[in-house]
Formats: structure tokens, C-alpha cells, sequence
């Protein structure tokens, strides 16, 4: 995984089709600090954007024709017809850019073909938003390109749509709004049901702490059920408690809620983590903005446990990650994105980085594990033109 400037993409672009590009723009994955599978329950989410990003030159077309090429993917370009995209007929990376194309005619945007290519540093399959982040930079290019005057949020919900309908993945909102609004040294406080945003400092490096992304190289693939049988849950939950969204069962009446779903047990677990989660993303807002960065530790290993014992989505290797780095020394850590393989986050003091990076390698290597790859997260700007 190559990470290749904007020039670089630039003069690919040139040599693919024969004319230097109108633009470059650029598209960050994400990590989320707290709240996960809250999104689709309309509650709050807490992602940050990281500095890996997908980058992508483009220039318009006006004979309907698209044209995809990727730096990542082995082929040569593909070539399609705006005017024949058709949702779930797909099943290659190039559904992502061709959804987004799809999504801006269908919400009657006159996008009339693109020439593309793309060069992602943003990890596939670490939950870290590779394909949100994808998906982005070229709404961000369109919209530039086209003259749309879309803003953020509003890009952020058609690449949802584009995700969704197109892709045939269940997501939530919070990835693509994370790669389209976050700002640099911030989290972002999103309440996914209005989409009010609020940034919140989180300057790690001030505080002498770092934030660890660890891949556990275990991949996970959203749209192969398992992530939709948990949203089905929470629906089936909601409807139960004879409300729109799980987001709307206070923290202080959840006991009072679980009483009245019975015997019904997977729901249970559900709506308890989705309405604890909301509750511990409130907790870390106020902790961060009272000064007490340290004291997120906890909630953090709060909210592992409860994607590991309720919602059920963690695995050996993330458990391995948490406890490991807990042992080690780490103020907290829990699995980031949707489940089942992926990330997870490590909070520590900077001075403990390379011991907890060494305990965590010695424990995957103990148990038999591929390797993991740790990087520092740091909070980075979102959707931007490069050139």
C-alpha cells in the first residue's frame, strides 16, 4: 500500500488518458472514538479522520461515458455508461465510485461522466472507512467539478445512499460524514439523527498521550450479513419499545426497557449496548471538554466490553489487543469500527508507545496470529481539494 502524492496521482492520470486532470482531491479514512453501532439507532458517534487518505484526479466528461482506473486494484481502466448504472449489479471496487455517481443523478444532479483515478492509503477491511473515504473524494470531485454547491453533511448522506442502495451495505452515516466534515486536531461530535455537528479538541500530542491504531489484519466485510442481522435487531428493538430509533430510550429508564422486551434475549443485549453507547459518548464529549483527556480511558474499555459481551461482534484477536494493552500499561482501549476482525485504538501516554507496541506483537506472535500493524492515529482534516 503505497502512499502517493497528489503530483503522483496527477501524472497517472495524464499517462492513463492522455490529458493532465482538472483536479486532485483528497478523502481521509476515519477511527472512531466512541460510539459504535449507534449511527443507524440516530445517536451520537464520536469519529476523528486519520491522515491516510483516498486521493483521486478527475475531469469531467459531457458524453455520459465514466471512466474508473485504480492505483490499488490490478487491471486496466473501466469503462461504464452513467445513463446504465444500475444498483446491485456491481460487485467489484468500482461499485463505490459508480454508486456515487448514481446517487448524484438520482437526487438530480446532471453529472454527465468523469475520467478517474484513485490511489487509496486508507487500509481496506481495518474498519477504518476505506470505502467511505473513497466515496467521498469523488462526491467532493463532482461536486467541485459540476458546480453542485453541496455541502458536506449533504455529500456525506448521498454517499450513505450511494453505500446503501448501490453497494447493498447497510451502513450507518457516520463514515462519510467523518471523512467529508472532520477538521484537524478534533473529534467530531455528530448527532446522526439532525446531523448537528460540534468539533471537539483533541490534541493528543499537547497532552503528552498518543492514540494507537492496531490492525489486527483479521478482514471483515460488511455486507455479508452479519452487520445487518444487528441493525435488524435494533429495529425489531425499537419497534418493541414503541419508539422511532433506540437512540430515543433514555440512559436513566434502560432497566425499565429491557424489563418490557421479556424473553426476547439477543434484543436485549442489543438495545442495552446501543443505549449505554450513547451514554458513554456524552461522557467522553464532556471529558474532553472539561480537560480530563486521561479519563477517557475507561469508557473506552467500557465500550469494548460491550461490543464484545452484548452487541457480539469482537473477536479473539481484538479481545487480545484490549487485554494485552491494558496489562502493558495502556489508560484504555477498545475495537473501532463495525466488528468481526478490523482495528482496534490504544490510548496511552507517549512515553509507553513502544512497550505496548512490543507487548502487543509478542502477544499475537504467542498466540499464533498474523501479525498486526500498529500506526499512530492522528486527528487530520477531511475532504479537501489537493490541486
Amino acid at each position: 500500500m503505497s502512499v502517493e502524492t497528489a503530483a503522483e496521482v496527477a501524472q497517472r492520470f495524464t499517462e492513463l488518458y492522455g490529458s493532465a486532470p482538472e483536479g486532485v482531491w483528497a478523502a481521509p479514512g476515519r477511527v472512531n472514538l466512541i460510539g459504535e453501532h449507534t449511527d443507524y439507532n440516530d445517536g451520537f458517534v464520536m469519529p476523528f479522520a486519520l491522515p491516510h487518505t483516498a486521493v483521486a484526479a478527475v475531469s469531467p466528461r459531457t458524453d455520459g461515458v465514466l471512466r474508473l482506473h485504480s492505483a490499488d486494484v490490478d487491471g486496466g481502466v473501466t469503462e461504464l455508461r452513467v445513463a446504465d448504472l444500475t444498483p446491485e449489479a456491481d460487485r467489484s471496487w468500482t461499485a463505490y465510485p459508480s454508486g456515487v455517481v448514481w446517487a448524484l443523478r438520482e437526487a438530480g444532479h446532471e453529472i454527465t461522466g468523469a475520467d478517474v483515478h484513485l490511489a487509496s492509503a486508507v487500509p481496506s477491511g481495518a474498519g477504518l472507512s476505506s470505502s467511505a473515504a473513497l466515496e467521498v473524494v469523488i462526491a467532493l470531485a463532482l461536486n467541485d467539478l459540476f458546480g453542485l454547491g453541496l455541502r458536506g453533511w449533504q455529500l456525506a448522506r448521498l454517499c450513505q445512499r450511494a453505500e446503501n442502495v448501490y453497494v447493498g451495505a447497510p451502513v450507518g452515516i457516520m463514515d462519510q460524514t467523518a471523512s467529508a466534515c472532520c477538521e484537524a486536531g478534533h473529534a467530531l461530535f455528530l448527532d446522526t439523527r439532525d446531523l448537528s455537528q460540534r468539533q471537539i479538541p483533541f490534541d493528543l500530542a499537547a497532552e503528552g498521550l498518543r492514540l494507537l491504531v492496531v490492525d489486527t489484519q483479521v478482514k471483515h466485510a460488511h455486507s455479508e450479513g452479519e452487520y445487518g442481522k444487528r441493525r435488524a435487531g435494533c429495529e425489531k428493538g425499537a419497534a418493541l419499545l414503541g419508539v422511532d430509533a433506540l437512540r430515543d430510550i433514555p440512559y436513566g429508564e434502560l432497566d425499565a426497557a429491557l424489563e418490557r422486551l421479556g424473553d426476547e434475549e439477543e434484543v436485549r443485549r442489543l438495545v442495552r449496548h446501543v443505549v449505554t453507547e450513547d451514554e458513554r459518548v456524552e461522557r467522553v464529549v464532556g471529558l474532553l471538554e472539561s480537560g480530563e483527556t486521561r479519563a477517557i480511558g475507561p469508557v473506552l474499555v467500557e465500550g469494548h466490553a460491550s461490543l464484545r459481551d452484548d452487541f457480539r461482534i469482537s473477536c479473539p484477536e481484538l479481545d487480545l489487543v484490549v487485554d494485552t494493552a491494558a496489562a502493558a500499561g495502556a489508560l484504555g482501549a477498545r475495537m473501532t469500527g463495525g466488528g468481526f476482525g478490523g482495528s482496534a485504538i490504544v490510548l496511552v501516554e507517549a512515553a509507553d508507545v513502544d512497550g505496548v507496541t512490543k507487548s502487543v506483537e509478542e502477544a499475537f506472535a504467542a498466540a499464533g496470529f498474523t501479525a498486526p500493524r500498529t500506526f499512530e492515529a492522528v486527528p487530520s482534516a477531511g475532504a479537501r481539494r489537493l490541486s
